[in-house]
């Protein structure tokens, strides 16, 4: 079935109601490689119900946490298969530090359909407020479409973030462990992309590649951790674009630069000559 742009743009998504627990929020941030020392006392706020904080990428899988289908791509308008989809971006903005547990609504709407011509770009924002109406997070985020494009949209526009023109103030290593993606499934995301060797040779892979929301969230925990001196509560917004793939146990470098508003990040993998993996990434902390 072709994109359906007249139904699909500005569609309202079924709305979900959802609850977390502290263990969802360890199970999460273990699939992130959290608790890697576990003599750490700041890992052991990742790892551990005692002073247990959460880290904002976690409100983006919260909604669909418990999961075990393999994901769908099926909207007002828009029928794809999986296997020709791929993520194309992420953000989110936190109003404050997220609960270890709590409940929340959460509403979404196509906000945006672009046509690339052999592919089509697809927006979704969802806005999460708690049972009392208070918002806690916004998420944004774009999935690219391969071969469903020519439905006569317009192409739009990419969001880019410019790097300064100046080394990096900051370059940071963290190592993935080859069975990351087997972990991070468990949150919720059961894409055979992600453990089916079969199926990642029928998407194009010579193997299995991680989860982008799992590359993205372990730059966020790692420039927390480096930057912000482990507190998730200096976060307040958070983006990136996924500029290529990552094979589970490959070491990521992310270079940061200080900013008036924040950091702007480049998240590459050492192993393959620096290939990019992040861009147009940019953290936002409460106070610069």
């Amino acid at each position: 079935m072709p994109i359906d742009p007249e139904r699909a743009l500005g569609a309202e998504l079924p709305e979900r109601t959802f609850d977390w627990t502290p263990s969802d929020v360890l199970l999460y941030h273990l699939g992130l490689g959290a608790g890697a020392d576990p003599m750490d006392p700041r890992e052991l706020r990742y790892a551990l119900e005692d002073d247990l904080q959460v880290l904002p990428t976690f409100g983006v899988v919260a909604p669909t946490l418990r999961e075990t289908e393999p994901p769908k791509v099926s909207m007002p308008g828009i029928e794809i298969d999986l296997a020709s989809v791929v993520h194309g971006s992420q953000e989110i903005t936190v109003s404050g530090q997220l609960p270890t547990s709590g409940s929340g609504v959460a509403r979404g709407r196509i906000s945006d359909l672009q046509d690339k011509g052999r592919a089509a770009v697809i927006v979704q924002e969802t806005t999460v407020t708690d049972e009392l109406g208070t918002a806690l997070w916004t998420a944004r985020s774009s999935i690219f479409a391969k071969g469903e494009g020519g439905f006569g949209g317009s192409r739009g526009s990419t969001d880019r973030t410019p790097l300064p023109d100046r080394a990096p103030d900051v370059e940071l290593l963290t190592p993935t462990l080859a069975r990351q993606a087997l972990w991070y499934r468990l949150c919720g995301d059961r894409n055979p992309l992600h453990a089916d060797p079969g199926f990642a040779a029928r998407a194009g892979f010579d193997r299995p590649i991680l989860h982008g929301l799992c590359t993205w969230g372990i730059v966020c925990k790692t420039v927390v951790d480096g930057l912000l001196d482990g507190d998730v509560a200096q976060v307040r917004g958070y983006r990136a674009r996924f500029a290529g793939i990552v094979l589970p146990g490959e070491t990521l470098r992310t270079k940061v630069w200080r900013t008036d508003d924040g950091f702007a990040l480049l998240t590459t993998v050492v192993e393959r000559d620096e290939a990019p993996v992040l861009s147009d990434a940019f953290l936002t902390p409460a106070s610069v």
